[in-house]
């Protein structure tokens, strides 16, 4: 399921507003199919989603099936959450993902989805969103054809909303370093990406690890999700192959959301353990603990290059968030 999940918000990020309109809104019309959505179930665990047996209407329709008491979601925030989406296709629906059975993942604000985007906004930490999106508000002409959605489908989404950050978020605790002497330089401007200067001497080839900010939050463990702000450099070339800050290639920027002990290089699995929330930590990552000897050519990594990533550690939840 992780793989449809991907599918279903990769594609939209790149693209922008792939329905090609703009927020409406949402319908409040009792004859619309769509008002007849019901959902039950307590907050953080897979909600029951039943949806009649008709057409799609269609109309934009949301509605707080659970209302929390949290910050909430400002324009241009990313949501960390857990979710649920349906095809509605004529008559019929289906389940496309769940990641209650996973972990929580990152909702950019860029998602491309204009009915999900009016959804989310202004909603509050530890509430539950219902979203029935039709395609104008969804996929639009496009679709998904990477998971099935046609032009002419709707989706139901019911979010979990856990927590929500903005473009800029960045480490809170206490400055302890900046690096500097064999170790790369960081400096930080007031809002942004921090800067990595790289020395004249060569990496140690081992994987380090140095606190820059020291934060206050609970020590990350194996199996949580974590969002954080990250910039990797090249310790050969010297040069930015990767950033979740706003950038000029990216002016939306989005917190980048991870399973610690997944999907991500060993360094990371082995560096951030117990590193505490909130913290900035920088990472020399050598090719091993990195992308191996295959490299990484998109991103003009070789086999033999050791990287430097500056991770501002945002948050970290359980599955059972």
């Amino acid at each position: 399921m992780r793989r449809i999940a991907v599918a279903l918000i990769a594609p939209l990020i790149a693209a922008g507003a792939l329905a090609g309109c703009g927020t409406s809104s949402p319908s409040t019309s009792s004859a619309s199919p769509n008002t007849s959505v019901a959902v039950s179930g307590r907050f953080g665990a897979a909600p029951k989603v039943v949806i009649p047996s008709k057409k799609a209407g269609g109309s934009l329709t949301i509605k707080t099936e659970i209302q929390g008491s949290g910050p909430s979601v400002a324009s241009g925030d990313a949501v960390l959450g857990n979710f649920v989406i349906y095809l509605w296709s004529g008559t019929r629906n289906k389940l496309l993902d769940s990641t209650y059975i996973q972990s929580p993942q990152v909702l950019p604000a860029q998602l491309g989805l204009p009915g999900l985007v009016t959804a989310l906004h202004g909603a509050k930490a530890g509430s539950r969103v219902l979203a029935v999106l039709p395609p104008k508000y969804g996929y639009g002409l496009q679709g998904n054809s990477q998971v099935g959605v046609t032009p002419t489908d709707t989706t139901v989404w019911v979010v979990d909303v856990i927590s929500a950050f903005s473009p800029t978020a960045a480490a809170s605790g206490t400055h302890v370093s900046s690096g500097g002497g064999a170790l790369p330089a960081v400096t930080s401007p007031v809002s942004g990406a921090p800067a990595i200067t790289i020395p004249a001497v060569k990496p140690s080839g081992k994987l380090v690890v140095q606190t820059l900010i020291k934060g206050t939050g609970p020590k990350l463990a194996t199996g949580q999700t974590v969002v954080a702000q990250v910039v990797g450099t090249n310790y050969r070339t010297k040069k930015v192959f990767y950033t979740t800050w706003p950038s000029v290639s990216a002016p939306g920027g989005t917190p980048f959301g991870f399973v610690l002990g997944g999907r991500v290089i060993p360094g990371w699995n082995k560096g951030l353990v117990g590193i505490p929330a909130g913290s900035r930590v920088m990472m020399i990552v050598p090719p091993a603990e990195g992308y191996g000897k295959a490299g990484n050519v998109s991103a003009g990594i070789t086999g033999t290059d050791s990287l430097v990533f500056v991770i501002d550690i945002l948050d970290a939840v359980n599955k059972t968030a």
